[in-house]
């Protein structure tokens, strides 16, 4: 009788190839991550409203924030209210804090239960409205950690205690310095630590996904983790099929012959010479019977060896719960073979002893999890190669679900915030961002002007293409703040400041009516997002240098004023420019003494751009979509010391007039 396999070792086989194959993914697609030391929770919470005195806030973070830490506390007219901060002891947090790397493209997740408090002191409420709370700090891993937060006071105001006057300083030089460093990283945080939400003010425009890879990598991680999981792949395959498809016992190989299993008839006992019939017509005593009843289900049943022409023969065994019949002596026989069966001669291993199976079964799923152990080794070995010189994406990663709203889109930027980041957060922003618009190309594409020159008060077709990295103009661009495309024009000496939006032919030339009054050197600017070939929307803030013949008299920089005098309107300008952290920036708008009804402006109620003296570097701006207690709010993070002029647009009855203002952060 032939002998059936047993259903363990192919179950235990199958559990482990399971088991290993799920391990070798872990270990090569989950490379360990250091801490990053985002803030997990605050009090009072983001967004919360707090009615009654509040004398300090803290704000926990998942490591203990590094000692020359900057915070701000910022009142609703834009001045600061916080009186220094210290450390807190740590305490459970309420809930663990998962944050979000970005390992290999995509998302790893880590959680935290411990929060790590700063406690940052409240000098007094000047009013109600809303207040934000900013930080800077460097986590253990390097990675700069800053973010924005607010909340709303409705109670009564505070007095400020006697001689506490608004602080001035800015972050420690040391602590700008490490984040401007590590500000490339790619790191976000996934927890709490973004700036205030907004709706969009535009079509949204998707920023390049962080898992594409680099246009120039030909290398990375990425094609040594496919290496890994083919391998892998290959060897679970090919064990598989290897266990699944092992060759049969000599004695039952399609080229030899072998006997039947018997019945009660002696099928194929009747063929030999002196045999009998039934169980009565086997060579030889001894047999090995499961008697009826016997309780003996699921063991085997041998026949005895026959010998014939002085050759042994092994019949098959079978289990003993295969379908029976019993005869008239009480021997279970298993029922016959297949059509087709046939009786010979059997060699090779199977006729070595009935245990012989069972040994050349344990031998190949030994031989099976041996490879498994193989390949996750294999997998584990290419992981760790290819994490440890992976570079990290530098475009704006998809954030996990859950985070707050998208930021608004600021055409001075070029760029949207995800969900859950906001302008503190732009991985390659070093130091919150180095300004834009200093090169002619960038991301591949090229601005070419078509003129370089113009006489000084004449007014002039300027033209220009926006070039790709196939030397064809680009056709395709995302409509941000209402248009495709915007044009910011300024004089070196940064004067001469026109905000214009050019129109496309067919062809990729955009051409607007161009009037420039002094003699001198400009810097124009264009801001946009370009669809790529493949769908992508690519923000950039690309500049290149216009001349007007002529003598040139350089105007002198005006000193900072907190206010500026446009027709009939007054504006004011408050709040506190921080280098390297995230600073409201509120405009209040006036005529003949009242607020004057604003209107919305390229999608929100103002416009702001701020240009760097020097290098005319182009500073990330990012407004609020609607008015915050009445006033246009922006937030400002300056990337450097130095001077700066912001140009403040804002439209009432049709016409869109221009603030302008010297921040001086010498």
């Amino acid at each position: 009788m032939r002998r059936l396999r047993s259903a363990v070792p192919r179950a235990v086989a199958g559990l482990l190839a399971l088991v290993l194959a799920s391990a070798v993914g872990v270990l090569m697609s989950a490379p360990p991550a250091a801490a990053h030391g985002t803030l997990a929770v605050s009090t009072p919470a983001e967004g919360a409203t707090v009615d009654g005195p509040l004398t300090e806030v803290r704000l926990y973070f998942t490591e203990k924030v590094a000692a020359n830490a900057y915070f701000t506390v910022t009142g609703p007219g834009g001045g600061r209210v916080d009186n220094g901060w210290s450390q807190g002891e740590p305490r459970p947090l309420d809930k663990p804090v998962r944050e979000y790397f970005l390992v290999d493209g995509k998302f790893e997740p880590r959680e935290y239960t411990t929060g790590f408090p700063a406690v940052v002191a409240i000098a007094h409420l000047p009013a109600p409205g809303r207040y934000s709370v900013s930080y800077l700090s460097v986590a253990s891993d390097g990675d700069p950690v800053r973010g924005t937060l607010t909340f709303r006071y409705t109670g009564r105001a505070t007095a400020a205690p006697q001689g506490w006057q608004p602080p001035t300083n800015q972050p420690d030089p040391t602590l700008l310095a490490a984040a401007e460093r590590h500000g490339t990283s790619g790191h976000d945080s996934g927890g709490s630590s973004t700036a205030p939400a907004a709706p969009p003010a535009s079509t949204a425009v998707a920023a390049p996904d962080a898992s594409a890879p680099d246009a120039g990598d030909e290398g990375g991680a990425g094609w040594l983790m496919w290496v890994g999981w083919v391998t892998v792949t290959a060897v679970v395959v090919a064990g598989l099929l290897f266990w699944r498809r092992r060759p049969a016992p000599a004695g039952r190989t399609a080229n030899r012959t072998r006997p039947t299993r018997s019945s009660a008839g002696g099928r194929a006992g009747g063929s030999r010479p002196g045999g009998g019939s039934g169980a009565a017509g086997r060579a030889g005593g001894g047999r090995r019977t499961a008697p009826s009843g016997s309780g003996g289900k699921g063991r085997p049943v041998v026949a005895p060896a026959a010998r014939r022409g002085g050759t042994p023969v092994t019949t098959a065994s079978v289990p003993a719960a295969a379908p029976a019949r019993v005869s008239a002596s009480g021997v279970a026989t298993a029922d016959p073979d297949p059509a087709g069966a046939t009786d010979g001669p059997v060699t090779g291993t199977d006729d070595l002893s009935p245990g012989g199976g069972t040994r050349l079964t344990n031998t190949r799923i030994a031989l099976l999890v041996g490879g498994l152990v193989l390949a996750l080794l294999a997998g584990f070995g290419l992981g760790r190669l290819g994490s440890a010189g992976t570079t990290t994406a530098t475009g704006t990663p998809t954030a996990p679900a859950g985070g707050a709203p998208g930021q608004a889109v600021s055409a001075g930027d070029g760029h949207q915030h995800v969900p859950g980041t906001g302008a503190h957060t732009h991985p390659g922003d070093a130091a919150a961002g180095p300004a834009t618009g200093t090169a002619v190309s960038a991301g591949g594409y090229t601005l070419q002007p078509l003129e370089r020159t113009q006489p000084a008060g004449a007014k002039v077709d300027y033209r220009f293409r926006i070039i790709g990295a196939d030397r064809q103009a680009a056709t395709r661009f995302a409509v941000v703040h209402d248009k495709p495309l915007h044009l910011v024009v300024v004089g070196r000496d940064l004067g001469g400041y026109q905000h214009l939006h050019p129109t496309m032919a067919a062809d990729g030339t955009w051409s607007v009516p161009l009037a420039l009054a002094r003699p001198g050197g400009y810097r124009i600017y264009a801001d946009f997002s370009v669809t790529a070939a493949d769908g992508t929307q690519v923000p950039l803030v690309l500049g290149v240098d216009h001349v007007v013949p002529g003598a040139h008299t350089p105007t002198v920089l005006p000193p900072p004023q907190p206010q500026a005098t446009v027709g009939p309107f007054t504006v004011s300008m408050e709040g506190t420019p921080t280098v390297g952290v995230t600073a409201p920036m509120v405009f209040r708008v006036a005529q003949a003494g009242a607020p004057a009804r604003l209107e919305r402006y390229l999608g929100a109620y103002g416009h702001l751009v701020v240009v760097r003296e020097g290098d005319l570097g182009y500073v990330h701006v990012h407004p609020e979509a609607e008015l915050v207690d009445g006033a246009v709010t922006f937030w400002l993070t300056a990337p450097s010391p130095g001077r700066y002029r912001a140009f403040f647009d804002f439209q009432v009855d049709g016409a869109v007039h221009t603030a302008e203002y010297t921040i001086n952060l010498a």
